[in-house]
């Protein structure tokens, strides 16, 4: 029973990291920059929807804002920042450099504007519980998983079957002849980084909302999405999707059997390794990004 309760929980988290790396390696596939800073855009989206319902805005609401806002720092961060760089033909290492620069400047940005401290969201709903099957899950435990497989199987439609997504993948694969094409490779950086930064507002606030928020705590998230990502096979999807899950049970697992500070190191060893081995990743994916 405790076993199935941490593997149930290890499931959620996975979720959770799923839409972060599936949002990270959208961006990556597409743009090539290492956006570390998508996680200080996910530590945004949860602090915008706290302080909006601080101001007595319902809940709904303050996460439609939130994640409008979230998708207008990507965008801006596209357009001002990578943009910029790639103008003046920056290196992939000044490009990270910047990524994170800019994930240092959103986090403090953060814990100026609020506090360094742990806060947490004051719904009525968010300790009730519901029982699955033979596990508890709280609401908003349920609602991270619901959204982050809808966020999946809607960003899979989108990449396949809209003419948007069709030419986001066109210039994923080779920006060069997108630009002599005329599929203006700049303007769909600038929309897939306003998608993914929009997207990955989602569980970060519902992850708030279930447990906590305080700055610092996403770049062990996104950690884990980076692996999630490698591990899974650099532009797939659901590769990236299904490796987070699988890190977030081993991890609770491993809990159960290694001291806490030596589980997460185990657990992202084994990973490493699985990378030595196999560094194309799990799944391959038809799509692969041009130099």
């Amino acid at each position: 029973m405790l076993l199935l309760q941490i593997l149930a929980d290890g499931f959620v988290t996975g979720c959770a990291v799923g839409v972060v790396a599936i949002t990270f390696a959208y961006v990556y596939s597409t743009t090539g920059v290492f956006h570390v800073a998508h996680a200080g855009v996910y530590t945004f989206g949860a602090y915008v929807a706290w302080y909006l319902l601080q101001q007595g805005l319902p809940f709904l609401p303050a996460a439609a804002i939130s994640i409008l806002s979230c998708a207008a720092v990507g965008a801006l961060i596209q357009k001002y920042v990578y943009e910029t760089l790639a103008r003046r033909h920056a290196s992939p290492l000044v490009m990270l450099i910047a990524a994170l620069g800019l994930l240092a400047v959103l986090q403090n940005i953060v814990a100026m504007a609020f506090s360094p401290n742990i806060l947490q969201f004051d719904l009525p709903w968010r300790l009730e519980m519901a029982m699955v099957g033979t596990v508890f899950l709280s609401y908003p435990q349920i609602a991270v998983v619901v959204t982050s497989l809808l966020i999946l199987a809607g960003l899979m439609w989108f990449s396949s079957s809209t003419l948007l997504g069709q030419r986001i993948r066109a210039v994923a694969s080779n920006p060069s002849l997108a630009e002599v094409t005329r599929l203006r490779p700049n303007r769909v950086f600038v929309i897939v980084l306003a998608i993914a930064s929009g997207l990955v507002a989602v569980p970060a606030i519902l992850t708030g909302v279930d447990q906590a928020i305080q700055p610092y705590t996403s770049i062990l998230v996104l950690l884990s999405a980076v692996i999630a990502v490698i591990a899974g096979g650099i532009g797939s999807l659901i590769g990236a999707f299904v490796l987070a899950i699988v890190i977030s049970m081993v991890l609770n697992v491993s809990i159960l059997y290694l001291p806490g500070r030596w589980s997460l190191a185990f657990t992202y060893t084994i990973f490493i390794a699985f990378i030595l081995i196999k560094p194309t990743g799990l799944f391959r994916t038809r799509v692969q990004r041009a130099s």
